[in-house]
């Protein structure tokens, strides 16, 4: 391209095979009503949060060294093993006939989470990045993925609550492996940006010691990666255990296709609702954190099912919105060579802390109800709101976006940890 900046239609010709790749990774008919085939097969409230433990130790593991694999051979080939996983989790699930069986599921989702999870908005970022020379449009371009995953999300729910109903649960999970499939068709045409390649590759050792201190590193990027892993706790629990709520409230199984559909449109909206908020400004962090610890509330003391689902949904929306925001403040913080790295190691941290926070919910909900579990969202939404009042008042105090077009350093502690000693500042 001659132009610094091209044309907006270029860049989403560019993204366009990673649209149609996440709307085929993201139809999973089986989901509204695995709450219900997981009863079937012998689960109960405690053995849920075991099982959410499982898949969430996974990520811990894997995607630290998923984002490494990201920055170092290719994000699109991580991606293509994403959809692997997620083939293979699907499979055995459908396969299940109780529930250690279905534990095996759970470790393939939670390596498909791993390999995707932070690689995703890697990639995009370094795309808008690459053709633009700058991250102003990433958070319209990620919020438009959200919106496709939610579209596709979405529309799976309530097409595999139908088919369930008509048909078998069981049958939901194997008529999902070959829109996977397709994923990966979609992957490879996708032309990946190179803005994480080096001619002066760094050993492994270097690269990791330095994806490690942009972790660990004190000041502003530290308290934007804790936001990050509360947002993330936040959405993770109301996605595995939301409909445990309409379960104790006696819900009946048509409800728990529109259920996980408006959940899932929270992924859309959150992307649309991302580029018009102004989480730099204390005028609409105050109001959004109000909101959100409203509904944290709600999920306390209410025994409407109405109630109960809109006030899982306004939560999840604004977190949606938040963590995007979030991502492109940690993203303007590192440089290409180690970005995946640290978003994957992120997504790793949150995962850890999603873990002993599983089982403490899941014995919670079976000893006293899924309400009094709910007061530990309460607890969780009101340190995210102190954080977003924190984050926001310092400001963008982060290193700017790497220059698109120049050849990239590599990323020994001289040079990439300078940048991220500049961003901690």
């Amino acid at each position: 391209m001659n132009s610094r900046t091209p044309p907006s239609a270029a860049l989403h010709k560019r993204l366009l095979p990673l649209y149609f790749a996440t709307f085929l990774q993201g139809i999973w008919l089986w989901v509204p009503v695995e709450k219900l085939f997981m009863n079937e097969i012998g689960f109960d409230a405690a053995a849920v949060g075991l099982m959410a433990a499982v898949y969430a130790a996974v990520p811990p593991l894997a995607e630290f060294p998923s984002g490494i694999l990201a920055d170092r051979w290719s994000r699109r080939g991580v991606l293509v093993v994403a959809s692997f996983a997620a083939m293979a989790s699907v499979l055995v699930g459908g396969l299940s006939t109780n529930v250690p069986t279905y534990f095996i599921s759970a470790l393939f989702l939670g390596i498909y989470f791993a390999m995707r999870s932070g690689t995703l908005e890697a990639v995009v970022y370094d795309t808008v990045l690459e053709m633009t020379g700058g991250s102003e449009q990433f958070e319209t371009k990620v919020g438009r993925v959200r919106v496709i995953e939610s579209a596709a999300l979405v529309s799976s729910a309530l097409v595999g609550g139908l088919l369930a109903s008509a048909t078998t649960i069981r049958l939901t999970y194997f008529l999902t492996i070959p829109f996977t499939a397709l994923s990966v068709v979609a992957l490879l045409r996708f032309k990946e940006p190179r803005l994480h390649e080096s001619d002066d590759k760094t050993t492994l050792r270097d690269h990791l010691q330095v994806t490690v201190k942009t972790l660990t590193r004190r000041g502003q990027v530290r308290a934007v990666i804790a936001l990050a892993v509360l947002t993330s706790l936040l959405m993770t629990t109301i996605f595995e255990f939301g409909p445990l709520w309409l379960v104790a409230l006696g819900a009946a199984a048509a409800v728990y296709g529109p259920h996980w559909a408006g959940l899932m449109s929270t992924f859309g909206l959150g992307g649309m609702l991302a580029g018009r908020l102004h989480f730099d400004r204390v005028t609409t962090v105050l109001p959004v954190s109000g909101a959100v610890l409203l509904s944290s509330l709600a999920l306390t003391t209410s025994r409407s099912i109405i109630v109960v689902t809109l006030a899982q949904i306004v939560l999840v929306l604004l977190m949606v919105a938040v963590s995007i925001h979030i991502t492109r403040l940690l993203h303007d913080a590192v440089p290409s060579t180690i970005r995946a790295g640290v978003a994957s190691g992120v997504s790793a941290v949150s995962w850890m802390v999603f873990l002993p926070f599983a089982v403490g919910f899941g014995f919670i909900g079976q000893r006293y109800g899924v309400h009094a579990a709910g007061w530990m969202l309460v607890v969780v939404a009101l340190v995210a709101s102190g954080l977003m009042l924190r984050v926001t008042r310092r400001g963008r105090s982060l290193v700017a976006v790497d220059p698109p077009g120049l050849p990239e350093p590599a990323a020994t502690p001289s040079s990439a940890g300078a940048a991220v000693a500049e961003a901690a500042a």
